[in-house]
């Protein structure tokens, strides 16, 4: 189960206000765009999420292939690599299904997709749950880091961001590539992460997005990505 964060890790207010409302700082998320995932299939994690979850692919390259239901909503990147892969710190990828769906099979590749039935936009993201050793110390990491906390929870638009305690083994083969938050302004969280001294893995400026990384707790890398206005896939 997800862990449901005490209150005794916040800080005191005036600070908890602040994180409640969003940190307001420069970084702020409006959305989980993707999680970016390393599968040896991604054809075979492709075609099964179209055949149970209500996606497509959106797009394909020779380095990756991008799956959903709508491109501004929560999608797969399925970068092509090496297998097998390990799940790291990767627990599970929730995917918000219609009541009554079939139960889901384990997906191909190892990849750790369930189904919520839930009456929200069907077909989008729900919650990702990362496995870590210190959930309070995450936490409180990327509750600083632009995701805004709600009922114990890590919020990012209509998704959220779950943890649980676990010792995920070292791998140098992680299924887990990164974790995609939209936000507005890709600059000013450049900005805010040179600012505060935040571990920056990379930059990048390519046609339809402008992207920051940086290293989270426990290994888990984000990207803030902003859409630019020639964003413009189905």
């Amino acid at each position: 189960m997800a862990v449901v964060v005490h209150e005794g890790i916040f800080p005191t207010h005036p600070t908890f206000k602040a994180w409640v409302m969003g940190t307001g700082t420069g970084m702020q998320v409006n959305s989980l765009d993707h999680v970016a995932l390393w599968v040896d299939d991604r054809d075979a994690v492709a075609d099964f999420a179209g055949e149970h979850l209500g996606m497509h692919v959106i797009d394909r390259t020779d380095a990756f292939t991008l799956v959903g239901a709508d491109a501004r909503r929560g999608k797969l990147t399925l970068f092509a690599a090496e297998g097998p892969r390990e799940q790291g710190v990767l627990s599970e990828i929730a995917i918000r299904v219609p009541a009554g769906t079939d139960a889901l099979p384990s997906a191909p590749a190892g990849v750790p997709l369930v189904a919520v039935r839930s009456e929200g936009e069907p077909y989008d993201l729900d919650h990702v749950t990362f496995r870590v050793p210190d959930p309070e110390g995450a936490f409180s990491e990327l509750a600083t880091l632009g995701f805004r906390v709600e009922g114990g929870r890590l919020r990012a638009g209509e998704a959220y961001v779950d943890l649980e305690r676990g010792q995920p083994a070292e791998t140098e083969r992680p299924i887990l590539n990164h974790l995609g938050l939209l936000v507005d302004s890709t600059e000013d969280h450049i900005a805010e992460a040179r600012r505060r001294g935040l571990d920056i893995d990379n930059i990048v400026d390519a046609a339809n997005t402008y992207a920051l990384f940086v290293w989270g707790p426990s290994g888990i890398k984000l990207e803030y990505v902003e859409h630019k206005p020639t964003f413009s896939l189905v």
